[in-house]
């Protein structure tokens, strides 16, 4: 699974992405190319539970980055930013909101709003045009032969263009499995989940009129938004130790860092949560599916575990705190033992038995 970041030139796009990937990205000639990477998923109870246990390894759970050409007239007439795009799961689109007389803007001036929108009408126009050129082919093809696989495709496909007409991005059709089969293999960029990241000047990292402004918009469209200072966040990252970095963050009044709220908003884009598995030789967070089952959980583990599933010891992260230790756990009885029809909520300590 894939976070896409995009954007407008001279948006922030490169720098948040070497903040989220702690990579230096140089420059280099030759056409624009997606650049990958991965990012740490940033999360206090993993650093509380490593602060706990003291193991001798920690291993946080990671998402793949994908840092894509920025959006330019050429690029887009020319539809090579639209197969780069489709290749990603989830759009992260990091919108300028700073004023900087240093550096251009393609529009000559800052409107998040006006950007916002511009870059929004060119995901449904790309995929109304899709839309028209598939059903154009599927009523000559039906005009020779009827299908009915063909048929009910030109109805859902016609329903999806009225959408698009009226301004609606994909992601807001609900679709039934049949369905969801018939489009599978299309490339509708306004089905993906988006994130407004709005860059915002050093003084502004706590200013909500901005988030509070496109409040409505992101309900109507299905979008999440956040603020992020970029140049603050890579300033926070070349300190040399945490200490160091949570002084900086409490004196800004930053109670939780931006890019914590950006891994929160990728993993809910992606329909993933986070489990636990604990001890003194590791401490490691792990990812699956919102709604997973604890065989499915342990899976993604190790394949083992999952085919050898006997049950689950599940410990809450809120109770362990709380009470301090396994031990105070135990004596409260608050370890649970959960089988196959067990749903593995966020922030679940999971000690799996099995036999293989």
């Amino acid at each position: 699974m894939k976070v896409g970041i995009m954007g407008l030139p001279q948006a922030g796009k490169k720098t948040l992405f070497q903040v989220l990937t702690g990579s230096a990205l140089h420059d280099v000639t030759g056409p624009p190319k997606p650049i990958p990477g991965t990012a740490d998923i940033v999360d206090k109870r993993f650093d509380r539970l490593v602060a706990l246990y003291q193991p001798k390894k920690e291993t946080r759970a990671r998402i793949d980055l994908v840092l894509l050409p920025k959006m330019e007239q050429e690029s887009i007439a020319k539809g090579d930013i639209f197969r780069d795009i489709n290749d990603v799961d989830v759009l992260c689109h990091v919108v300028r909101a700073f004023e900087d007389a240093s550096i251009y803007h393609a529009a000559g001036s800052v409107d998040p709003l006006r950007d916002v929108e511009m870059v929004n009408a060119e995901l449904l126009l790309h995929d109304q045009i899709f839309l028209e050129k598939r059903i154009e082919r599927l009523e000559t093809s039906l005009k020779k032969i009827k299908d009915e696989r063909q048929a009910k495709e030109l109805e859902l496909l016609k329903r999806m263009l009225a959408h698009l007409e009226n301004e609606q991005p994909l992601r807001l059709m609900e679709l039934t499995e049949e369905q969801e089969l018939l489009i599978r293999s299309y490339p509708f960029i306004t089905r993906k989940e988006l994130i407004l990241v709005f860059n915002v000047a050093e003084d502004h990292h706590n200013d909500t009129a901005l988030i509070e402004s496109v409040s409505e918009l992101c309900v109507a469209g299905k979008m999440e938004a956040m603020t992020v200072s970029a140049k603050v966040e890579a300033e926070i990252a070349l300190l040399d130790s945490e200490a160091e970095r949570q002084e900086f963050l409490q004196d800004l009044g930053i109670s939780v860092p931006a890019l914590e709220v950006l891994t929160r908003l990728c993993l809910k884009a992606l329909g993933r949560i986070s489990f636990f598995t604990v001890g003194k030789d590791e401490v490691r967070q792990w990812l699956v599916r919102l709604n997973a089952s604890a065989p499915v959980a342990a899976g993604a583990i190790h394949t083992d575990l999952q085919k050898g599933f006997i049950r689950a010891e599940v410990i809450k992260y809120d109770e362990l705190i709380a009470l301090g230790s396994e031990a105070e756990l135990k004596k409260a009885g608050k370890l649970y033992v959960q089988g196959k029809d067990y749903t593995v909520v966020d922030g679940d300590i999971l000690n799996i038995r099995f036999n293989v």
